[in-house]
Order: structure tokens, then C-alpha cells, then sequence
């Protein structure tokens, strides 16, 4: 058991609780209808899960899959592979779930730099590529005889032509630092504030406010590829309509199964580690009274480490001043 400090707000499970999650997850013996695979957790490998699944039911597709390095999940070892090798695992897993796509579904596919160059062309293969996301995971003390490496990809793909993107749910507040004003002398295109001066802006491919979770934010676990909240926020909004399902075959600690409930989606997750599926469930109930999303409010996203700002603009937020949280970032 790790030794933390007083205001470590890490989320944990000891062995009773994980005990008591167990009857949450589902394990797949044979096909499964799409009631069976709704807003749960599957607790196996991927490969076992795959064939039971039903076609044609996912809108929208999150894969975080290990990049090509070696890292240990929680006793699960996945280790870096020559190139190839790990193109064709890749390409293996893509078209294993290529039936399971609705004709007008989104995948997003997460990754490293290095990583980003293998996985690219086996998408460009199976998929319509349409972007890369490219955002900011400022983490870590750098390197001494290396650039720092501090941004990961994500690569936007579609089944076909016909997809939803709702670009105006995923806009972004930002300060005006030089506004402009049309001839009466009103503000063109932003907003004056008591807290200053503000535009929506739509999103671009660089991402530059996301924050990686770390030990004084609730969302934190241990589980060490971690995605924020906030991130999977942005993809699930702007790729899935309301009534949309979402899949994530990596699920990891629940990241995407949590901001898909928060958000109002349904989704399903596999994950094989049975302690990150409880960390996953224990997210899960706490959502259901805590549906706040960090960086996320009034239906727009704020530049990251904007507390302050944020706080002004609204005039009612307390549970701000806290180290961790609603928008401290």
C-alpha cells in the first residue's frame, strides 16, 4: 500500500471494495444483444470479448491502445515490438472492430509520437482519415539529453463521407488580449466580463488546455496512461450525438465510460486488469451525484489554469477554491 500525502486524492479500491464491484463487470460467454453490452463494464481480454459483440451499434469509437513501448499495466506487460510487428497487431485489432461501426461512426485513435507514425498508415488503409490532433501532456521533469516529449496524437478518422461533428459544442474560451470594436464602439466578436475580456473560439488541432490528471485532482488514479476527463470531453461531445453509443476496448481506469455518463451517452469498456475495472465502477457511482468535468462549464471549455477566471465569471462556484477542483486546472 502506497504511503500518500494528507491532500492526495488519488481514487483507490482496497480488496472489499473490489470485491463488491465484481458483480458490476460482465464477462462475455457467447453473442451478447446490444441490452446485454449497454453502460457496462466487460472485465476480459479484448480478443475473447470481440467475437460476441454485435455489429453495426458503435457511433463512436475511442481507441487507447498501448503505444509501442514497453509498460506495465498493473502486472499486464505490453512490450515495445519491432515496427511491423506492431503495425500488424494494430492492423489485426482495427479490422476486428471494423463490423462493429455504424456507416456513419467516428474513431479517434490515441498515441505517442513514435507510435503515431506506425499506426497512421494502417488507419489511412481502413479508415477516412480526416485530422490529427495533436495536444499538450505537460507531465514529467523532461530529459537531459532530449527535447522534452510532451504532446500525444490523436487521429481523427470516419467510416465514410456521412458523420456527425458538432463543432459548436466544443468551443473555446479564451482571454482577448487586443479586441477589437466595431464602429459604435461594441465589442466585435468577444465579450466584456468583470473578470475581462473573452471570445469563443473554434477548436484547431492543437490542443493547448488539457491537463493531465495528477494526485490533487479527483479524477486521479494510478493507472499510468491515464487520459483527463476533460480531453475524452472534447471527442465525446463533437463525435457523438446524444443518443449515440460509445465503445472503448482499452478502458483502463474508465476515463471514457465515466465522461460518456457524465455526458449522457451510453457507452460500453473492456478492460482485461480486474483492479482498473474497479477503479472504472467506483468513478461510475460517484458520477451519478458528481457530474462536473474539470475545465468544462456553461457549455463551453476554458484555457487551462483559468481557476481564477472562471470563478469571477460565474460568481458561485466554492468547490473551485479546493486544490482539484471543478475548474482548477
Amino acid at each position: 500500500m502506497k504511503t500518500r500525502a494528507p491532500r492526495n486524492r488519488t481514487l483507490t479500491c482496497g480488496p472489499t471494495e473490489m470485491a463488491s464491484y465484481a458483480s458490476d463487470l460482465v464477462r462475455l460467454q457467447g453473442p451478447s444483444a446490444l441490452e446485454g453490452i449497454t453502460n457496462v463494464i466487460i472485465n476480459q481480454d479484448l480478443n475473447e470479448a470481440l467475437p460476441f459483440l454485435p455489429c453495426g451499434f458503435v457511433d463512436l469509437l475511442v481507441l487507447d491502445p498501448p503505444y509501442n513501448l514497453t509498460k506495465n499495466f498493473n502486472g499486464h506487460v505490453f512490450r515495445a515490438q519491432e515496427g511491423s510487428e506492431y503495425q500488424i497487431w494494430f492492423e489485426r485489432m482495427i479490422c476486428g472492430m471494423l463490423r462493429l461501426l455504424r456507416p456513419n461512426a467516428t474513431v479517434y485513435a490515441c498515441s505517442d509520437w513514435q507510435t503515431s507514425s506506425l499506426i497512421f498508415p494502417v488507419l489511412n488503409r481502413n479508415l477516412n482519415v480526416r485530422n490529427r490532433i495533436t495536444w499538450e501532456r505537460e507531465k514529467g521533469r523532461g530529459a537531459k539529453t532530449n527535447w522534452k516529449n510532451n504532446t500525444e496524437d490523436i487521429w481523427f478518422c470516419t467510416v465514410s463521407e456521412d458523420y456527425y461533428f458538432d463543432v459548436e459544442s466544443v468551443m473555446l474560451k479564451r482571454r482577448v488580449l487586443a479586441p477589437y470594436r466595431e464602429s459604435n464602439g461594441e465589442p466585435k466578436d468577444w465579450e466584456a466580463t468583470e473578470a475581462g475580456n473573452y471570445r469563443l473560439t473554434h477548436p484547431s488541432n492543437i490542443w493547448s488546455d488539457i491537463t493531465v490528471p495528477f494526485w490533487s485532482m479527483a479524477e486521479n488514479t494510478d493507472h499510468p496512461t491515464q487520459k483527463p476527463e476533460k480531453l475524452i470531453a472534447k471527442l465525446i461531445l463533437a463525435s457523438s450525438p446524444t443518443t449515440g453509443f460509445i465503445l472503448d476496448p482499452f478502458l483502463g481506469s474508465g476515463t471514457t465510460a465515466v465522461v460518456a455518463k457524465k455526458l449522457g451517452r451510453r457507452f460500453c469498456g473492456i478492460e482485461l486488469n480486474q483492479e482498473y475495472c474497479s477503479w472504472a465502477v467506483k468513478r461510475l457511482r460517484i458520477a451519478e451525484h458528481e457530474s462536473a468535468i474539470q475545465g468544462y462549464s456553461q457549455g463551453v471549455f476554458w484555457e487551462r489554469n483559468s481557476l481564477a477566471d472562471q470563478k469571477a465569471v460565474r460568481g458561485d462556484i466554492t468547490v473551485a477554491d479546493q486544490p482539484g477542483g471543478l475548474f482548477n486546472e
